[in-house]
């Protein structure tokens, strides 16, 4: 089985790389280092000819491009046609839990993504995390203000992203899903007392002011917006393992 994994130099993409390799299949990395551009379509043809499988974990390199729908409408368009003429049976893309149910900001991006690969004709399997743990740590310093870090009070399974490489792994091999997994870790906590926590390990002494208003990835969150549904998939990281790995 060849598999092509795009964005495979991200932190997602290089371990989804290494866990297929260790499975003995022969894995095809596209990235801009590698010369392939997934937004310009250049080199794509070539480094999917003969794929059997594509893997998208891509991601857009900055806010403007996710916020616009430049980057996902772009990339995933060229990877669908270059896909399509290499003959590939598989089409496995990863997203967010909460895309569908929320309608703005990067969940609004990674809709629109989703949308483009049901509509084409390989089949497809959507994998969707729940926030990794370095995302959350991502937003705890994007969403400073003067009197701290402003966060939801809303629950959360946050899922290391060894455990989402492994998901994606599992799924790549496997037969299409023609629908959606959702990932997630094995523990659940409050989103603003998980910031807390990880800015103290962090040795960062600023206060986490609870706020249901506080965006996250551009959108306000609902109560169990970032909850996965009751048969997903769940990691073995917990918080505290992290931390020590990390």
């Amino acid at each position: 089985m060849r598999v092509v994994v795009a964005g495979a130099t991200g932190r997602i993409g290089s371990r989804t790389v290494a866990g297929l390799r260790d499975r003995g299949l022969e894995v095809v990395a596209v990235s801009r280092a590698d010369g392939v551009d997934v937004v310009t379509g250049k080199g794509l043809p070539e480094a999917l000819r003969g794929a059997d499988v594509v893997v998208d974990v891509t991601d857009a390199p900055s806010r403007a491009e996710w916020a616009s729908g430049e980057f996902f409408g772009a990339a995933t368009r060229n990877l669908v046609r270059a896909a399509a003429s290499a003959g590939a049976e598989h089409h496995v893309v990863l997203s967010l839990v909460g895309t569908g149910r929320l309608q703005a900001g990067y969940f609004r991006a990674k809709l629109l993504q989703e949308e483009q690969v049901r509509r084409s004709p390989i089949p497809h399997s959507v994998v969707r995390a729940t926030p990794f743990f370095e995302t959350i740590e991502a937003v705890s310093r994007s969403e400073a203000y003067a009197d701290g870090v402003h966060v939801a009070p809303v629950p959360v399974r946050p899922v290391s992203m060894d455990d989402v490489a492994t998901a994606v792994a599992h799924v790549a091999v496997g037969l299409p899903l023609c629908g959606v997994l959702e990932v997630a870790g094995p523990q659940e906590h409050r989103l603003d007392d998980l910031t807390g926590k990880l800015l103290a390990a962090r040795g960062r002494m600023r206060e986490v002011v609870a706020d249901a208003h506080a965006p996250f990835f551009g959108v306000v969150l609902g109560e169990r917006t970032l909850l996965p549904g009751a048969n997903a998939r769940l990691g073995h990281t917990t918080f505290a393992q992290w931390l020590e790995q990390d």
